[in-house]
């Protein structure tokens, strides 16, 4: 729904309404079915249980994030059911010791990136 640059255009307050540069206003309207889903989504997800299945999704992807970031299984190395289940399993228990030697030494597992920039900068600083 396009509303007309004769309706928008001597409005004193179209500044606050639109920032479009075309000088009127869109408004989009989605079907009422979309509407009501959109409705019913965003009233599941203010929901305890909603977020607490969210926060274990969330516990989930981190977990696959670090078995490929520390041991790159991404891609499988080998060809076949049996070396590719051996691979996992070492991947699995080269993240376990990763994970082991972090907490003996009280280091957070997940280290967040940091460019060349700002490793230049902490060692000029240092």
């Amino acid at each position: 729904m396009k509303f007309a640059r004769s309706t928008c255009g001597p409005c004193p307050v179209r500044e606050q309404c639109t920032s479009g540069k075309a000088g009127y206003r869109q408004l989009t309207l989605h079907p009422k079915a979309m509407t009501e889903a959109l409705r019913t989504a965003r009233a599941d997800q203010a929901g305890r249980d909603w977020q607490a299945d969210y926060a274990l999704r969330c516990g989930v992807e981190g977990t696959i994030r670090q078995a490929v970031a520390v041991t790159g299984s991404r891609r499988a190395r080998y060809r076949g059911l049996a070396k590719t289940h051996l691979e996992h399993v070492y991947s699995a228990v080269a993240l376990n010791f990763h994970r082991l030697h972090a907490w003996w030494h009280g280091r957070a597992l997940d280290r967040r990136r940091t460019s060349h920039l700002a490793r230049l900068e902490l060692t000029l600083a240092a």
